[in-house]
């Protein structure tokens, strides 16, 4: 079957084009998060401490800069805020086991 072109929200007719739509930006967004995570877990070999894993300043930042691009986008900063407050939060115990394998085996 040959991929068409997405829609713009303004072209969809029905509920389906919508729904078809929204499921492909979901499965292109859940990829990018693969792809982030992949990051996340080769950050961890340039990793010295579990402070440098946690790093709550670095964490800090990225929510704030999160918030200012989710205003951009006209999105409630809080509502972005919490979504990587979570999905970082999940990451970094993911980074933490990944880098305490990496010490144990050095």
């Amino acid at each position: 079957m040959e991929a068409r072109p997405p829609l713009q929200p303004s072209q969809c007719s029905n509920m389906e084009d919508i729904r078809r739509e929204i499921d492909a930006l979901d499965q292109r967004v859940i990829e990018l998060l693969g792809k982030r995570f992949q990051y996340v877990l080769a950050a961890s070999k340039f990793k010295t401490s579990a402070a440098s894993v946690r790093a709550p300043e670095r964490f800090k930042a990225m929510l704030a800069k999160r918030r200012e691009w989710a205003e951009v986008q006209g999105l409630n900063p809080d509502a972005i805020e919490k979504m990587y407050s979570d999905l970082v939060n999940h990451f970094i115990a993911e980074e933490m086991k990944h880098w305490a394998a990496r010490q144990s085996e050095a």
